[in-house]
């Protein structure tokens, strides 16, 4: 799509480094410099104050990336770009039958319910829990991944949804401020909300994080 639209070497793109370390490759494939923009810490997107920030007069393009079953506000993100002549590119993610949204829908409103001593998503916009992210609150990374080894101890699966942000990897690394993306990466957690989940299951997911909880700092 940037090919096609003309963007190539000497441009510059405006993509996310919260993750999809491959919209910065498609960037470089094409031959033009991908530059990093903070994103919204409540839906994981490109935040449209960062992303005008990030443009220069070779900016040519925004690559938007939908996050988590969160759309990203795309009415400022194209306002941006109409301001400055800017191609603004979306990637989605996969689509879910409706009626298993309707179901992960149920479960995220049960642990939204529930879940104590760690910060509970946004649900706004239409919101369709392709993963259901909480933050851990704390010390950052090192609370995080103590808090996501005692749920596995437990026998709760969850993931860690982007253990390095694009602009601290070897091959794109810059020396950039983008504090909203590296606390989001330091802190969040995805626990499982997938239709399959029994009653009995998400009982067990509850009580091994609220058991957990209250070892951390309240969230605030």
């Amino acid at each position: 799509m940037l090919r096609a639209a003309g963007v190539g070497l000497g441009d510059e793109v405006v993509v996310p480094a919260f993750g999809n370390v491959e919209v910065a490759e498609a960037v470089a494939m094409a031959g033009a410099l991908p530059v990093f923009a903070d994103i919204d810490p409540v839906t994981y997107c490109l935040d449209a104050s960062a992303v005008e920030a990030a443009t220069t007069p070779r900016t040519a393009a925004v690559v938007v990336v939908h996050r988590f079953g969160r759309p990203a506000d795309i009415p400022r993100l194209h306002d941006v770009g109409q301001r400055h002549g800017l191609l603004v590119l979306e990637q989605g993610e996969s689509e879910v039958p409706y009626d298993e949204i309707a179901q992960r829908r149920e479960r995220a409103a049960y642990l939204d319910a529930k879940l104590r001593g760690v910060r509970t998503p946004d649900g706004g916009d239409g919101h369709t829990y392709q993963q259901y992210v909480v933050r851990v609150p704390g010390n950052g990374r090192p609370d995080r991944d103590a808090f996501a080894r005692a749920l596995r101890a437990r026998g709760v699966e969850c993931r860690v949804p982007v253990k390095t942000p694009v602009h601290r990897l070897p091959e794109f690394r810059r020396c950039l401020s983008l504090p909203e993306t590296e606390r989001a990466a330091d802190e969040t957690l995805a626990l499982p909300v997938d239709a399959a989940l029994t009653k009995r299951d998400m009982q067990r997911i509850v009580g091994a994080c609220n058991a957990l909880g209250g070892l951390l700092q309240p969230a605030f």
